[in-house]
């Protein structure tokens, strides 16, 4: 193994330390790595950890497992950082180009978010997720759902758990590339809702100069009060923010109505050429599209107090295999 990839292997166990509020044991953080596809034992994990014991980056609290120290935080934000800024733009690119669904025949690939729950939980959580899907905050009304074991992309589902995936809102960059129209993913935010009907971007976050995706922070940071707006309509929710060149702007707009024809509800603006959306400004001669985060029924479960772990724009799958959330079982 070289050293790059030790490297990589040992700031991914940070990234775990960090996002912990309290000491994590090797166990518990073998499995969070699964959850971004880096396979690595309980031993193996305790290995890694003495070596960055050593090297002062984290530091042991007994049986209680370890915490990430401050030097450890400065190695996170340092290392490997031109592998970090713009991954998720080329996440999202590479992504894009190998959506192959069609809105006239309702098939073909689509863009996926997972998330990984208890199953002792998942019943709270497909409430949850069906109240929010069906307040329309979100971009569709169907999931998929995995056992404990099946394969998600590069990630397991682990032992105990449950997988769920919603669609993701690149798919709509993924059908506009499709049909010709050059479109760039520029910002995700968080926007403020009244009376279920967005009024600002309170947050926002550019994709390029993220190694993760910035929803995922917002989510993480507690930037949102989805619960709140499915119940009173008043919230802070996830979106993003893409824009497309002027001359595009009627063909997008085609586009966009047979996406909502097949249930692709979410999008909350489409500019006019140069002017601003919720605030934000386009570029001359091209328009803002707002659409809403395929994140945020997610986002509610964590508001509820669930353990769930969450991967943005993780994985490709056949339209044919989501379901109505209402309608998911194991």
């Amino acid at each position: 193994m070289d050293n790059i990839q030790i490297e990589r292997k040992l700031l991914a166990i940070l990234r775990v330390l960090k996002n912990a509020s309290v000491p994590v044991g090797a166990v518990v953080i073998a499995r969070e790595l699964q959850y971004e596809g880096i396979k690595l034992d309980g031993r193996t994990v305790r290995y890694h950890l003495k070596i960055m014991d050593e090297r002062g980056l984290t530091k042991k609290h007994g049986r209680e497992g370890r915490t990430i120290t401050p030097e450890g935080l400065k190695e996170l934000n340092d290392s490997l950082v031109f592998d970090r800024v713009g991954y998720i733009n080329s996440k999202i690119e590479s992504l894009s180009y190998q959506v192959t669904f069609d809105p006239d025949t309702r098939d073909g690939k689509v863009i996926i978010n997972t998330a990984f729950i208890p199953l002792n939980q998942l019943d709270s959580a497909l409430k949850i997720m069906n109240s929010i899907l069906n307040s329309n905050i979100g971009l569709s009304r169907l999931a998929v759902l995995y056992d404990e074991g099946a394969q998600i992309g590069d990630a397991t589902v682990p032992e105990g758990m449950a997988g769920i995936g919603t669609v993701c809102s690149i798919l709509i960059n993924g059908v506009l590339i499709k049909h010709g129209i050059p479109v760039e993913a520029l910002f995700g935010v968080s926007i403020e809702m009244e009376d279920l009907k967005p009024r600002r971007f309170t947050e926002l976050i550019h994709y390029s100069g993220s190694s993760t995706d910035p929803l995922e922070l917002f989510l993480r940071g507690g930037y949102t009060s989805v619960l709140k707006c499915s119940k009173n309509g008043s919230g802070k929710v996830l979106a993003n923010f893409r824009e497309i060149p002027a001359a595009a702007l009627r063909a997008t707009e085609d586009i966009l109505i047979k996406l909502k024809k097949a249930g692709f509800t979410g999008t909350l603006e489409t500019g006019r050429p140069g002017q601003p959306v919720f605030g934000v400004s386009t570029t001359a001669n091209r328009c803002g599209i707002a659409v809403m985060g395929g994140l945020n029924a997610f986002a509610a479960c964590r508001e509820a107090g669930l353990d769930m772990s969450v991967r943005a724009i993780s994985n490709l799958l056949e339209f044919e295999e989501l379901i109505p959330v209402a309608k998911l079982k194991l």
